[in-house]
């Protein structure tokens, strides 16, 4: 391995890394900008330092592609305590409340009880998010509001939870040998969703408490942990393969291959006439020698720019 920074095409790159326990997202983007030897990265989405697995982050131009990519639906994989309520949803917070003994056997000792619970929390749901979450209350973050003692309640707002699939509840104790119930799950949902939260509001309706001891994102959208670059390999300065720009795009959206000269106006921001193309709101626009020359959305057979990509000419525009 090598910690010359890898050399960026001119296109830039898509990146995937399996993040660490206990790595910030910042930390990932900091070290991959080593890695790759430029300032101009960013990411489609963070995970909590307690989380491991996917992130997806953009180099160079292709940074353009994040919008893009913030709204594709997640696959996580996660380990759910029943019988303790904490401050932040997660094993990283403080406890707020314990289950009384009785009420969670009883919970045990019901399955259906756990899977109706479940069902009631799977497909549209309205949830509110994590109270020590970034969102913003009146100019400042919530997690502020909580750390400087203040009660903080957000609103609900719509996700959709594709799939909530349990494993077998099994009896356990925490580090201190108080009596729970994990629960092992697989969560796809929605961009969006506070999987902590999800843990939170099962605990509530089987009335016992509830929050998050791991979790993992294997998915973002058509992406997979299985192809990410590992985080020694990231320290060491080899990132490993970056996704074209290209190839992303032709991942996500229809494709609507240039002529030569369809390629040069529309790097130069000009409507392009694609005839009897079909209407489209977001289209990858590709040129003979396979560069993606921008996001289009097609109306009347006429091409509008959404998000343009760097061409050899300097043409394109922002």
């Amino acid at each position: 391995m090598t910690n010359e920074p890898t050399t960026l095409p001119p296109q830039g790159g898509i990146l995937l890394i399996d993040k660490a326990g206990d790595w910030t997202s910042h930390d990932v983007v900091a070290k991959s900008r080593r890695a790759l030897g430029t300032r101009k990265v960013g990411h489609a989405g963070t995970l909590d330092p307690m989380a491991t697995g996917l992130l997806v982050l953009g180099a160079g131009p292709a940074t353009r592609l994040l919008t893009h990519l913030v709204g594709l639906d997640k696959t996580y994989l996660t380990t759910i305590r029943l019988g303790i309520t904490t401050v932040t949803d997660d094993r990283e917070g403080d406890r707020v409340a314990v289950a009384d003994p009785a009420a969670l056997a009883a919970v045990l000792a019901d399955p259906a009880r756990i899977a109706a619970a479940v069902a009631e929390l799977t497909g549209d749901i309205d949830q509110a998010p994590s109270a020590v979450s970034a969102i913003k209350v009146d100019g400042r973050r919530a997690y502020d509001r909580v750390r400087a003692g203040e009660q903080v309640e957000l609103k609900r707002r719509p996700v959709t939870i594709h799939a909530f699939e349990i494993g077998e509840p099994r009896s356990a104790t925490a580090e201190d040998g108080t009596p729970v119930i994990d629960l092992d799950a697989t969560v796809r949902c929605s961009t969006g969703t506070y999987v902590r939260a999800l843990a939170r509001d099962l605990g509530e309706l089987l009335g016992v408490g509830g929050h998050l001891t791991a979790l993992r994102r294997t998915t973002v959208g058509p992406f997979d942990v299985a192809d990410a670059t590992s985080m020694d390999d990231l320290v060491a300065g080899s990132p490993g393969p970056l996704l074209t720009p290209t190839a992303v795009a032709e991942r996500l959206f229809p494709v609507l291959a240039l002529t030569e000269q369809q390629t040069i106006d529309l790097g130069h921001g000009k409507r392009v006439d694609v005839g009897a193309a079909a209407d489209a709101d977001l289209v990858a626009a590709v040129a003979p020698d396979g560069r993606l020359v921008g996001l289009v959305k097609i109306t009347g057979g006429r091409t509008r720019i959404v998000t343009n990509f760097p061409t050899p000419d300097g043409g394109a525009g922002a």
